[in-house]
């Protein structure tokens, strides 16, 4: 048989508080978290509001803020606003305003076109 005492608990023989939830607190005092908007698209429908924000054949480059990159990987372009990479080239970088951050405008020689950021290696 148990006795009803534990070797490890002498101290106490009192049962363990229970566990407590933190507060809940008032919906009111949460601060509102910003939202994203979502625009709709259709697959093979050009967003015609970002390509014509962004379309990088249209752009020039900023006065100041480029850079030049080296190309780690290959990169097949998935469509005309996208500048197909070769690992190891050297090309010419920048970002425009609303732009994606996970992409950069690249440059090489009169090409040009959106380049992934994971593709490339920035220097300074």
């Amino acid at each position: 048989r148990f006795s009803g005492t534990f070797v490890g608990n002498a101290e106490s023989t009192s049962p363990p508080p229970a566990a407590t939830s933190p507060p809940a607190v008032a919906a009111a005092t949460v601060p509102a978290v910003p939202t994203i908007p979502v625009v709709p698209t259709i697959v093979g429908v050009p967003n015609t509001v970002a390509e014509s924000v962004l379309n990088p054949n249209e752009v020039k480059p900023p006065a100041s803020g480029t850079r030049k990159a080296r190309v780690l990987y290959d990169y097949e372009a998935a469509d005309s606003t996208e500048l197909a990479l070769l690992a190891d080239e050297m090309i010419t970088v920048y970002s425009l305003p609303g732009m994606d951050p996970d992409w950069l405008i690249g440059e090489r020689g009169n090409q040009k076109g959106k380049v992934p950021v994971t593709y490339l290696e920035l220097l300074s």
